[in-house]
Formats: structure tokens, sequence, C-alpha cells
């Protein structure tokens, strides 16, 4: 439940629409509801502004599936991360969709309305797993998204030929393996905040994404936040707050 759905249940309950018993039915899971395996935190997004989301690395399918029908049912919407095609097939959630690249399946009972801006970069055709993970979370939330993919420095002139996107963009978010040099890049060229995203992709001292990982953290361009190694969920979610920030 977010705060818009709690207000909606206040002013149905105050105007007469609403029973005592049905505030009561419809508050009894709050703050979290106990499935033994798993505590779902419905509260959540009155807390933070995001509804819990489910991580299915290392889950059992049936526990990542009995987990988001519970928040598919109480927010009207679920997202799920790192997921098998397998979990998808058993959530028989009508409108639910499964993105092969980026492993992650979203599920909402409506159209989720969009704002602002978000530009989503990758380096590379082999970031475009993780840059999809940070657009579709960052889709999902509310935010719209644009993607530019293959536009790394070994092609300078193709992130030179696009800096009209930098313009329209609340938040960008910089995708890249190999020596994670992308984002001191864009970061030189807009005033425009970065979230630095550093993946696994690359030969033998790369060290999974270790590399990339050390370059973006030593970036001699100020103000670039850094994620985790392919923490594409972690780069939509905090790309969004700041689109958000920018559109009220």
């Amino acid at each position: 439940m977010d705060t818009e759905s709690l207000k909606s249940l206040l002013n149905s309950f105050k105007t007469g629409i609403a029973s005592l018993d049905d505030v009561l039915k419809t508050l009894k899971h709050m703050p979290y509801e106990d499935l033994e395996f798993a505590r779902i935190d419905h509260h959540r997004a009155l807390i933070s502004g995001m509804a819990e989301v489910v991580f299915g690395q290392n889950k059992k399918t049936e526990d990542s599936i009995a987990i988001a029908h519970k928040i598919y049912k109480e927010n009207g919407k679920v997202l799920l991360t790192r997921v098998s095609e397998d979990v998808y097939n058993g959530l028989n959630i009508e409108g639910a969709a499964y993105d092969k690249d980026a492993r992650l399946i979203t599920a909402s009972v409506k159209n989720i309305e969009q704002t602002g801006k978000v530009l989503i970069i990758s380096a590379g055709t082999a970031d475009i797993p993780v840059a999809k993970e940070a657009a579709l979370t960052a889709s999902f939330l509310g935010s719209n998204v644009e993607t530019l993919f293959d536009a790394g420095v070994a092609g300078l002139h193709r992130i030179l030929k696009n800096m009209r996107l930098f313009d329209s963009a609340n938040a960008i978010v910089v995708i890249a393996g190999m020596e994670g040099a992308l984002p001191s890049v864009v970061g030189a060229l807009t005033d425009k905040p970065i979230t630095a995203v550093p993946t696994s992709v690359g030969y033998g001292t790369s060290l999974g994404g270790l590399t990339a990982l050390f370059a973006m953290l030593n970036s001699c361009v100020p103000g670039i936040a850094v994620m985790n190694i392919d923490n594409g969920f972690g780069a939509g979610c905090f790309a969004h707050k700041i689109n958000m920030l920018s559109v009220r």
C-alpha cells in the first residue's frame, strides 16, 4: 500500500463508502505479512515511496511466485528482479511481462503513469542486460526512460553525436564494463547527475568488474555516484528518485 492508496481508503471510510470492517480487512497485513519463509513488507511504500521488490536470485521458484502474488494483491503491481523464465511461466498474473536479457518481470493492474526523463546509456552491447534492468526498473517506478545503447569510448563519436539527449534528462545512468571509462566522459559533457554502473564484462584483468568499479570510484569528474557491479536495479531506483525530485 502506498500513500495515495491509504488516503483513498481513509476517505472512503470518512464518506461512508467503506465500513470499519472493510478498512480493518485492508490494513490487517500492515506493516508486514508473515509467510514463515518470508515476511513481506507491505508498509514499505509508505516509508520509501517504493513497494517491496522480489529479488529472485537464490530463491526457490515457488517462493518467488508466492511472494510476488502477495505483493501484487496488496499493491496492484509487482517487480521481480534476477528471476528465471520458470518464475514467469508459473506466475500466472495477467499482463505480466518478462525480459530475458534483464531477467526481470513487471506486472501492474493499470498503466503506470510516467513523468520526467531518465537517460540510460550502455557502453557496449554486452552491457545491455544491466542497462535494461536499470531502464525497466525506472520505468516501472514511474519515470519516462530513454536509452542509448552501444555508445562506448572505443567509438567516442557515438556519444558526442547524441549529446542532445542529455538536455532533456533529469538523471543519467551510465553503464560500462572493461575499463569503465564512459561515466567520466559523460560526466565531463553534462551538468546532469550521473549514476555509474560497472559491469562484469571484460577480459581477465577486468576481474569480474572490479577494474571498472575502481575506475568509476576514482573518476576525476566530481559528482558521479557509483553503484555495485551489475546493479542495474539499484541504478534505476536511484535515478528515478532524482528524476522525481526534479518534476515535483
